[in-house]
């Protein structure tokens, strides 16, 4: 059975899982990972490996600062998901995150 999912994850510990939901066939609507940070001597902003990896794979992919607003929180209701898949993330997920979702959040502990 595929399901409609969001991915939340951003560093290279969390695309393992993403890879495997994408070989199972699952229809990752879009994927949220933190903003781009400064890297390298030049300190230019450089996506995280959860990002990279998504838009390597045609996946859409949002980097919100926060998930608090009504517009983003509109945006992700708007995704028509049955879950999310949460790993090591970064940002802690708002109630109305949490609401909009038919089915279940499944957060994968990094510790």
């Amino acid at each position: 059975m595929s399901l409609r999912l969001a991915f939340m994850g951003t560093p290279d510990f969390a695309v393992p899982t993403l890879a495997e939901l994408l070989a199972q066939g699952h229809d990752i609507r879009c994927v949220y990972s933190q903003p781009p940070r400064p890297k390298g001597r030049g300190m230019a902003p450089a996506p995280g490996p959860v990002h990279t990896f998504a838009a390597a794979h045609g996946l859409a992919v949002r980097t919100p600062l926060s998930l608090k607003g009504e517009v983003e929180q509109a945006a992700f209701a708007a995704l028509d998901l049955d879950a999310a898949i949460v790993v090591a993330y970064g940002l802690l997920l708002p109630q109305a995150i949490l609401d909009a979702l038919n089915r279940l959040t499944i957060d994968v502990a990094t510790t």
